[in-house]
């Protein structure tokens, strides 16, 4: 037996000495009781993690209880501590005239944010919608906002406008609200996050919340693609290629192979034709379709560090393209150099043609698709196509040196801004539902119903790709800088009527060459953004005899 004080002896007093150290003291446990009523009243802690750790304490079924009756669910604490609560706000939303995607962010304010918002912060509030037409938004937006007006709470705005709504200091810079909100930070595509948030480029300004995400698909009538006998026509014709009949087969599909196929449907006796594209001087209409004959081939509109614009948007690669973008007239329908977005659904859903290159956001109206239905649900049973007949897959490829194929097609899309001249009560309900709208619940809905989501976490979901038709190719093209911008220059409206009026007058046989009507753009935007103190470099000599 070991002498008493021995080690034994010593690990015995040392376990008691730790045992005693880690002994919850009456007021250890009056202090964690305490803290434990104040997560209850806060709502920071749910009723079970209260119960979990309350019964770690060894409370009794007293205090327990006492817990549960202190707790109040986190709503509650924010109805009670919202300096809104009880007061009814009346916000209006500016966006865009027959576009469904803006439509549909007012409709979910209304059926979705609005009980939530009572629910959460115990305020009522009401949505309206302001609208007008792609072409005069901006200008509708603009005349409010000079006035310092804080008539339109939220507006859709379309990405090229940051920076002449910035600059101005009509809208709000993000940065210290997302900073404020952390649930605001949120990843989005790369594509979105510097299209439809930065100005100027290459800053850190956030001016920008992602509403809508949009990149460039092709629609294809796949029912006359896998008809036996137009396989057959085409491979007799095209030394045995074939059709393509999946979407994988027209991720190959190049734009050289896309013309045949355009070809091949061309048909004026039947009223088929191969292809339609937005062509129409319009807004950006045919800025938008025949950029990525350019950017694709390595083109560029401009050189933004620089302000340069002469020498860069006459190259010789961005001639060839609209060169090569002007000779798909010959398979699209009659008066095709005025088509814009609405005439494109008109002739693809009248089955008047084969393939159409369309913003992906409107899958269900080209599919005549009922918006917010169910996949499949014809909107118009008039309408000879239904979207049984629709195949939708990323537009052709353009054929590069070393055998490979690039897509760099046209940002669409839109970001909510938030007007700077709005007062707190409307700047704070702007916030709250701008917080709403990225929760991944309503990110879904907005997919459901048909919307591009932006949010990166969104566009992983294993069941994403399936939500919706169009999906999988609108997710293909807005990553891997497939889609880009072009300018956020607040000067856009300016730069963009003359490139408007240059490029449609090209195809239109009203401008004699592709290297005129680019000669021409380069040398008055140039212009435009010296003029305006935009860049140091003044147009060429060679530019005072350039006239359509």
């Amino acid at each position: 037996m070991p002498p008493r004080g021995g080690s034994l002896g010593r690990q015995r007093r040392v376990m008691v000495t730790h045992e005693r150290s880690q002994r919850v003291t009456p007021n250890d446990l009056s202090r964690e009781h305490a803290a434990l009523v104040k997560a209850a009243r806060d709502g920071k802690l749910n009723r079970r993690e209260l119960l979990v750790r309350g019964s770690a304490l060894g409370l009794s079924a007293t205090a327990l209880a006492g817990l549960m009756t202190s707790y109040r669910a986190p709503a509650a604490v924010a109805r009670q501590e919202n300096p809104l609560a009880g007061q009814t706000i009346d916000m209006t939303i500016l966006g865009i005239a027959g576009w469904p995607p803006s439509r549909l962010g007012v409709d979910m304010a209304n059926e979705l944010f609005k009980p939530f918002a009572q629910e959460t912060y115990g305020y009522d509030v009401n949505f309206s919608f302001e609208e007008a037409p792609f072409e005069s938004l901006f200008q509708k937006a603009a005349t409010s906002l000079q006035s310092s007006s804080d008539q339109y709470n939220i507006i859709i705005s379309d990405s090229q406008w940051l920076g002449a709504l910035a600059e101005p200091g009509w809208i709000v810079r993000l940065n210290d609200i997302i900073a404020e909100n952390p649930d605001l930070d949120i990843q989005f595509e790369e594509a979105a996050a510097i299209g439809y948030r930065i100005y100027p480029d290459g800053s850190d300004n956030i001016y920008g919340f992602p509403q809508e995400g949009d990149t460039i698909a092709v629609f294809v009538r796949q029912d006359l693609m896998s008809d036996q006998a137009e396989r057959d026509a085409y491979m007799a014709a095209n030394d045995g290629e074939d059709l393509p009949q999946t979407y994988d087969e027209w991720l190959e599909v190049d734009i050289d192979r896309y013309e045949r196929i355009c070809q091949h449907f061309t048909r004026p006796d039947e009223n088929l034709y191969g292809t339609a594209m937005q062509w129409s001087k319009v807004y950006d209409f045919v800025s938008c379709y025949a950029y990525p004959f350019m950017f694709s081939n390595g083109g560029e509109a401009w050189d933004p560090a620089t302000g340069q614009v002469e020498g860069i948007a006459n190259s010789d690669i961005n001639v060839a393209g609209l060169e090569h973008n002007k000779r798909f007239l010959q398979y699209a329908p009659p008066g095709a150099t005025n088509y814009g977005i609405a005439e494109e659904v008109d002739v693809f859903t009248a089955g008047t043609v084969a393939t159409c290159l369309q913003w992906s956001a409107l899958g269900p109206q080209m599919m005549n698709q009922l918006a917010g239905g169910e996949p499949g649900e014809v909107a118009d049973e008039a309408r000879p196509v239904t979207p049984d007949m629709v195949l939708i897959a990323p537009p052709p490829g353009f054929p590069q040196d070393d055998g490979s194929l690039n897509r760099v097609y046209t940002l669409g899309g839109q970001p909510w801004v938030l007007n700077a001249f709005n007062d707190e009560a409307h700047m704070q309900v702007a916030i709250d539902f701008m917080k709403f709208w990225y929760l991944p619940e309503t990110q879904l809905e907005f997919s459901r119903r048909g919307g591009n989501s932006a949010v990166t976490a969104v566009l992983e979901d294993p069941a994403y790709d399936d939500m919706q038709p169009h999906f999988r190719a609108y997710k293909y093209m807005i990553r891997e800088n497939r889609s880009k911008d072009f300018w956020h220059d607040p000067n856009y409206a300016e730069m963009l009527a003359i490139q408007q009026e240059a490029w449609n007058g090209y195809l239109t046989d009203v401008v004699e060459s592709a290297q005129l009507a680019l000669d021409y753009t380069a040398c008055q935007q140039q212009e435009i953004l010296y003029d305006a103190g935009r860049t140091d470099i003044e147009p060429s000599e060679a530019c005072a005899d350039i006239n359509l």
